[in-house]
């Protein structure tokens, strides 16, 4: 079993979220297969599907907390075109009240496995880029979203 497993085995995670993404030839490089730092926007917004922007708006409007990639592992597996219509699949799991890491992946229509994996960590942080605790509500609702 590798680390990734041994740790979920142990961890309370979320279920799984699911977000398409159209891809688009903007997207692509000149042989038609997305560049891969796109993937990175389509997990970000995967993320903020989950979370919900109202909530982000209301946390760094009223809360004066955000969140930051502390850290990014990703694998490029398959080649994913222009005009596959991708699946994002993400879930999560608290760490502790400063972090949280997210498990992503993006699945190609008729994909036997994923085309590309993300292990991606999360801190929040405050407006002056300090880092500050998770509030017990936002806590609350992450949590909720745990199986």
């Amino acid at each position: 079993m590798n680390t990734h497993n041994q740790v979920l085995a142990q961890t309370p995670i979320s279920k799984t979220f699911h977000f398409p993404v159209q891809i688009y030839y903007e997207d692509t490089d000149f042989s038609g297969v997305v560049y891969h730092p796109n993937f990175l926007k389509y997990f970000e917004r995967a993320r903020e599907h989950v979370i919900g922007a109202d909530k982000l708006d209301r946390l760094w409007n009223q809360y004066n907390l955000g969140f930051a990639v502390y850290k990014t592992e990703m694998t490029c597996q398959e080649g994913v075109e222009f005009a596959d219509i991708i699946d994002v699949r993400t879930y999560f799991y608290i760490e502790s009240k400063y972090r949280t890491v997210w498990f992503q992946e993006i699945w190609r229509p008729e994909g036997v496995k994923p085309a590309v994996t993300a292990k991606i960590e999360m801190i929040s942080m405050n407006k002056e880029r300090q880092l500050i605790e998770m509030p017990n509500t936002l806590l609350k609702q992450f949590n909720q979203l745990i199986l």
